[in-house]
């Protein structure tokens, strides 16, 4: 039998590929304080999105935690703040229902009590406008549907998708 087809693969250091993939280059607290101070001040940003930026600096835990608090002290980082504007914003440009909101303040790992403050400035005759403004411009898009119980689920579908709690988008499907 002859081995033709067989072809041999240089040996490749494991441990020195896995080092190279993982290790980043510390830039030092000075810089990194700099670039994560114009970060802040571009947008308003969660503490675990400013978290991951310094790590991915090359900082070290207690580096990272010490500009995370001088942050805070010198107010670039604020969780309640954040909230505030995530929520205002998604509200306001997105349409998203408080269920939405809640969940991805959640998932930036926001406090609960961030989370109830900043849902709790969603003004509710604002909401239920733009709950029944999507409600009227997804009815509009579904005219061509002739079965009532198919574009009815359609329309919670679309609506608890945008994140709007079920009992108000039950309300509205019984007016249909």
């Amino acid at each position: 039998m002859k081995a033709e087809n067989i072809y041999v693969l240089p040996r490749i250091n494991v441990h020195f590929c896995q080092r190279m993939a993982f290790e980043t280059k510390n830039i030092g607290t000075e810089k990194a304080l700099q670039k994560v101070k114009y970060y802040c001040a571009y947008q308003e940003r969660s503490h675990a999105e400013v978290k991951k930026k310094l790590y991915g600096f090359g900082l070290y835990k207690i580096e990272v935690e010490l500009l995370m608090s001088q942050l805070i002290e010198e107010d670039y980082l604020n969780e309640e703040r954040f909230a505030m504007a995530f929520a205002g914003g998604k509200f306001r440009i997105k349409h998203w229902g408080k269920t939405r909101i809640k969940y991805e303040l959640k998932q930036r790992q926001v406090s609960d009590y961030c989370i109830k403050k900043a849902l709790a400035a969603i003004p509710d005759e604002d909401y239920e406008k733009a709950l029944n403004k999507l409600a009227e411009e997804k009815l509009s898009s579904l005219k061509n549907e002739q079965n009532v119980i198919i574009k009815k689920s359609k329309l919670q579908n679309y609506l608890v998708g945008k994140g709007y709690e079920y009992n108000l988008v039950s309300e509205i499907l019984k007016s249909i």
